[in-house]
């Protein structure tokens, strides 16, 4: 089959006719021949429509309620320069949540009034970057770091912008690691009363408040990651305009931005069906529309976090099969095990969250009847997976090249260098050309941290 392959690969992603695959015009082969594998490939085309289509989508849904609306991209996701600068040209702002994140965004030449710090911990040298660099927002994620926000503030003249993450008991989420709204977890403060009376979440909003080194710009919740399912953004976005109007009815203090967070889910399997944008958009905004009339407020500016949705989508993984390898089942059945050039290193999120992926010999066509297998890798854990199942051709053989759709986020932002195996490129694709935003590491470059 040629053209388009359609969900869950790039909108650039086409077959060819010898059967081989192309990405933005860009030959499988060539890939592998110039940049070897594995290798992570970024289609930008793909990217940048994404992340236009994600804030026309709200700034159309909300400028009918009369508001403004942001969008952030999630950097924790997948974060380079060069991704850092097409999200910034395509009108979006960036959410970072390390030193390290800020200072690439920065590089970039994302301006600090447009990205956001994040974090469940940070440290007075991230806080201290963020400030020097003009973020337009710290979320505070504990009663203990509104004081050190105040304090390094303070020590520079400063009154810095803060967000007040909080949790608004939504459960929403692929997996429980992944769902980040109730109320057994690490993130932001919850909404529940407390044994005084007020919840944790008020108290940090009158804590902020009470703080003149510190600026209440608004509220922050984010219900998790991967949701499929726009209710629980409607309903989370109710209550947390709920506790805004309780907070003005308090101290007289009507906040002026609502952050309703993200984590949009991805098709990561053919015949996935991903979140419809417009759909999201119009959803949530006609539940703000409600809350406002029903807590007879005026609305707020809103920003939204489509996480992975951006990013994820727009990336493969490219590998070079090595063994291959028949294993009888219990039940009879027989599995082929095709193992990879890679492998937990390159995607910890099967061995992590179970996550599915799907897989496909991209170098060429094969009339062979498909054979249930799995794909693994090269690494010394029986965990080692890159797809549990999936039907490959019966004739798969060393040598051929497999792709993995779908890896854009949290592939190489989760990567790891076990059994010392040099992370993949990141290869950018684009009108038929190609080039590294990331380089390959070497064998070299984990020497060079090694003191002897």
């Amino acid at each position: 089959m040629t053209g388009p392959l359609g969900e869950p690969w790039s909108s650039g992603s086409t077959r060819t006719a010898d059967g081989s695959l192309s990405v933005a015009g860009v030959d499988v082969h060539e890939l592998a021949a110039r940049f070897g594998t594995p290798a992570y490939v970024l289609d930008e085309a793909d990217l940048r429509a994404r992340a236009r289509g994600f804030r026309s989508a709200f700034e159309r849904a909300f400028a009918a309620l009369g508001c403004e609306v942001d969008v952030y991209y999630a950097g924790k996701a997948f974060l380079s320069r060069a991704v850092a600068r097409w999200v910034h040209e395509e009108g979006l702002r960036v959410d970072v949540a390390t030193g390290g994140e800020l200072a690439v965004a920065l590089a970039a030449g994302v301006p600090g009034e447009h990205l956001g710090m994040h974090g469940n911990n940070k440290s007075d040298e991230e806080i201290a970057a963020a400030l020097d660099a003009g973020v337009g927002r710290l979320v505070a994620d504990s009663l203990v770091e509104i004081d050190r926000l105040a304090a390094a503030a303070a020590a520079r003249g400063l009154v810095a912008p803060v967000m007040v993450r909080v949790t608004t008991g939504v459960h929403a989420g692929g997996h429980e690691y992944i769902s980040t709204a109730h109320e057994d977890q690490k993130f932001g403060l919850s909404m529940a009363a407390g044994p005084g009376g007020d919840s944790p979440a008020m108290t940090a909003l009158l804590a902020v408040l009470d703080r003149p080194s510190l600026r209440l710009l608004g509220i922050h919740s984010h219900i998790g990651s991967q949701i499929l399912d726009p209710t629980g953004f409607e309903v989370a976005a109710r209550r947390v305009l709920e506790l805004r109007a309780e907070l003005a009815a308090r101290a007289g203090v009507l906040v002026e931005e609502v952050d309703l967070g993200g984590g949009y889910g991805i098709a990561y399997l053919p015949g996935e069906e991903p979140m419809d944008t417009d759909e999201v958009a119009d959803g949530v905004a006609a539940a703000v529309a409600a809350a406002a009339r029903d807590t007879r407020t005026a609305l707020p500016r809103f920003s939204v976090e489509p996480g992975r949705a951006i990013v994820g989508p727009a990336g493969l993984t490219l590998y070079t099969v090595g063994t291959v390898k028949p294993v009888r089942l219990d039940d009879g059945r027989v599995r082929t095990y095709v193992s990879v050039d890679g492998g937990m290193s390159d995607n910890i999120r099967p061995a992590l969250y179970g996550a599915r992926y799907h897989a496909e010999v991209v170098g060429r066509s094969s009339g062979a009847e498909p054979v249930l297998a799995r794909v693994v890798g090269k690494h010394c854990e029986s965990g080692d997976i890159v797809v549990h199942e999936v039907q490959l051709p019966g004739d798969v053989h060393a040598g051929d090249l497999l792709a993995v759709p779908a890896t854009g986020a949290y592939g190489r932002s989760m990567a790891s260098t076990y059994n010392l195996v040099p992370r993949p490129p990141v290869v950018g694709v684009r009108d038929g050309a190609a080039r590294v935003l990331l380089r390959r590491e070497t064998v070299a470059d984990l020497l060079a941290l090694d003191e002897g």
